[in-house]
């Protein structure tokens, strides 16, 4: 289905001439395999296209989201379970006036095995209400570290009925994946000091032009995007941990604050400051 046929029947909650003001909270619950809760209220910030080394299972309470995901366009909405697998890139808007509410989880490959990137890439929106209801059932209980116990059960019981609808099929890998997969592990060991092109194209024994190409047709953006992606969820988990702006940008390899600023702001919407201080504030 098009994303204009999704987004027709869709009504704005609230007054159009009035959107909600634009917020966000995040934190790490003590639960195995939720890398981190991320709550947002969005109207006009634009996600530019990135990409996570998490898992990205999300819902929408209100609105309507649009995104980008390699050569086609999608809407999440909210009767349905939007999952964005690890490494792809992917973008982000608004797809009503009004904004949206999301709610969103970041799980690790302990949840949800890489073998299901495939068939999440190709069906990224699942129309599954059980599904929908046990994921916000889980964000209600992820609020109660004391429910940690009920959490993992309920994860287990989502991670479950997300793998009977993705079933991995095999499909040969691309000519290219190779190379592009271990230029993308060799940047994930560099994050902070960075790596040029020059380097890895000595190390992997390709030519840069080579890499670039095979690492776009992979992963849907450039190896620097990918850095600086990166980058940023190394930020947002420090953050989240207590530790200073300031202190966070030399940690993870931007070149001072203001460079940290610009690239938080720009993928997430608000400031790494505004960001820490909300950490666990409902959004």
């Amino acid at each position: 289905m098009h994303v204009p046929d999704l987004l027709r029947d869709i009504r704005p909650q609230g007054a159009a001439s009035a959107g909600p003001r634009e917020r966000v909270a995040a934190w790490c619950p003590p639960v195995p395999g939720v890398v981190e809760v991320l709550h947002a209220r969005f109207v006009r910030h634009v996600y530019p296209a990135h990409t996570h080394d998490t898992w990205t299972l999300l819902i929408v309470d209100s609105g309507a989201v649009r995104f980008d995901l390699g050569r086609h366009e999608y809407g999440a909405v909210v009767p349905r379970v939007t999952l964005l697998a690890p490494h792809v890139a992917h973008t982000g808007r608004a797809g009503t006036t009004a904004g949206f509410r999301k709610r969103v989880l970041y799980l690790d490959s302990s949840v949800l095995a890489d073998a299901l990137i495939g068939p999440a890439v190709a069906s990224p929106t699942l129309t599954d209400p059980r599904l929908r209801q046990r994921i916000s059932r889980l964000h209600d209980v992820l609020r109660r570290p004391e429910e940690s116990l009920e959490a993992e059960s309920r994860l287990a019981l989502i991670a479950s009925r997300i793998r009977e609808h993705l079933r991995p099929t095999s499909v040969a890998p691309a000519r290219h994946r190779r190379v592009a997969d271990e230029l993308r592990d060799l940047l994930d060991t560099r994050i902070s000091i960075g790596l040029t092109l020059r380097e890895a194209s000595e190390l992997l024994h390709a030519h840069p032009d080579h890499l670039v190409r095979a690492f776009t047709a992979a992963f849907g953006l450039p190896p620097h995007r990918y850095l600086t992606g990166r980058r940023v969820d190394a930020a947002r988990h420090r953050l989240l941990g207590g530790e200073a702006p300031d202190d966070v940008a030399a940690a993870v390899g931007f070149f001072d604050q203001a460079h940290l600023t610009h690239h938080f702001t720009k993928q997430l919407g608000t400031t790494p400051a505004r960001y820490a201080r909300n950490r666990g504030s409902a959004a």
